[in-house]
């Protein structure tokens, strides 16, 4: 039996900041490649606004909850949530490969919500390319619908779940 995944704030100034940094990473490297693919960026290195996350996860997140999502005591996906208005946005939400399936997903979203509840949100809102079919589902299952757009690219859709 597979065993169950856990959500906490993540210890950037110790143990996790060498994983959420790898996750980073990870996403950041998909992200651009998904872009290329699409005309909308070019081949090259990681962009400095998004290195820059990955080198120092703990001064670019400052004010922000990063969430760290673990299976047998492994980090194998991430979140990060900040206060936007009177709402909580959630921010590179990323599961690992060997990761996806298994619920962490829907654990980190259920924790930021819950805990953007706590804050006296008014909602969870985040953004995802029009093209991540997987995610689109997932957040559509979480209850998130699709919202009035506060990005200024246009492939990305606006997601919001009320609170």
């Amino acid at each position: 039996m597979r065993a169950s995944v856990t959500v906490r704030p993540a210890d950037l100034d110790g143990p996790d900041r060498a994983a959420v940094a790898s996750m980073l990473a990870a996403y950041h490297a998909q992200t651009e490649r998904e872009k290329v693919e699409r005309g909308l960026a070019e081949p090259g290195p990681l962009p400095e606004r998004y290195a820059v996350e990955v080198r120092d996860p703990v001064r670019s997140f400052d004010g922000a909850v990063v969430l760290v999502a673990e299976r047998d005591e492994a980090a194998i996906g991430m979140a990060v949530m900040h206060r936007a208005g009177s709402d909580v946005e959630v921010k590179r939400l990323w599961v690992a490969p060997a990761g996806r399936r298994s619920g962490a997903g829907s654990a980190l979203l259920a924790d930021a919500a819950e805990r953007a509840r706590a804050l006296g949100a008014a909602g969870l809102r985040l953004s995802v390319w029009n093209w991540r079919a997987d995610a689109l589902a997932l957040y559509a299952r979480e209850g998130l619908v699709e919202a009035p757009s506060w990005e200024s690219r246009a492939q990305l859709v606006c997601l919001r779940l009320p609170l």
